[in-house]
């Protein structure tokens, strides 16, 4: 989905600079962002939208009524000109990059922890601020587990990763023997 990822860019970009400037928590933004993906990705909904005798005034106001609350007038133009723009299939890009805006102006970036054994409480905990105090970044952690690794943990923290597994440390003494 290349494509939705270049039509989404622009619209993050653009929804994450003017709540910035509005003051809404950069938070409470991405979850309401969230919010409107969801409804937007409703089969029923979908097939309203693709409709043509459906204006974009009314596919707004079907969009904005769906979400709970009172919405902020930042996200319901952007709700306006997706509508406008037919541009609802894109909604749940447009919500990950935000996030992706919103932590990288936080400093925390994603990190993707695998461990052959479940990984939990104090373990965890100083595992993450050692990962913290070498990247320099506050990390938002996934723990999986791939028994695959036999041993130790793999990061992947953005486009590093660093592998201290058993399974790496196995395959680094099998290239060495066999060179």
């Amino acid at each position: 989905m290349a494509e939705l990822a270049t039509i989404a860019r622009p619209y993050a970009e653009a929804a994450f600079a003017a709540v910035r400037e509005s003051g809404i928590p950069s938070a409470q933004a991405a979850d309401a962002l969230d919010q409107i993906a969801q409804i937007a990705a409703d089969p029923a909904l979908r097939e309203v939208m693709g409709s043509p005798k459906v204006s974009a005034r009314q596919l707004a106001d079907l969009v904005l009524g769906a979400l709970p609350g009172t919405v902020a007038p930042v996200l319901k133009n952007l709700v306006e000109m997706l509508a406008e723009n037919r541009r609802f299939a894109a909604v749940g890009q447009i919500a990950e990059q935000f996030r992706v805006l919103k932590d990288e102006a936080e400093g925390k970036v994603e990190a993707v922890v695998s461990s052959a054994f479940p990984l939990e409480g104090e373990a965890l905990d100083s595992l993450l601020q050692a990962l913290e105090r070498k990247y320099g970044r506050k990390l938002h952690a996934t723990v999986e587990i791939d028994p695959s690794l036999i041993g130790g943990v793999r990061v992947a923290v953005g486009d590093e990763v660093l592998d201290t597994s058993v399974r790496a440390r196995l395959e680094q003494m099998k290239v060495a023997l066999t060179a």
